[in-house]
């Protein structure tokens, strides 16, 4: 066991003995690793970050959920604005 690597879990390859499926029914996998390179065990930042943008390129949103997030995010950024009565006048250019 070296001092820089990490340590992996312990596999085992137990069956039931009245499982008559397909594959290992402990099986622990993520539940979107078939439509996702993300959710693997990516090593490095640089791959990871590489990885989430291509994800993001390649899966285009359909629902609008994006656009949804950002409306939200800037409705409770107006509505903090206004509880803690910041001055808008400060970004024209009338002085």
């Amino acid at each position: 066991m070296g001092i820089l690597s990490t340590r992996k879990n312990k596999k085992y390859s137990y069956q039931p003995r009245y499982y008559k499926g397909e594959g290992n029914p402990y099986e622990l996998k993520h539940k979107f690793d078939d439509y996702r390179v993300t959710a693997g065990s990516n090593k490095g930042l640089k791959t990871k970050i590489n990885n989430a943008v291509d994800d993001y390129k390649t899966n285009v949103d359909t629902t609008g959920a994006n656009r949804r997030v950002l409306y939200i995010i800037a409705a409770l950024i107006l509505i903090f604005l206004y509880i803690i009565d910041f001055d808008l006048s400060i970004f024209s250019t009338n002085r």
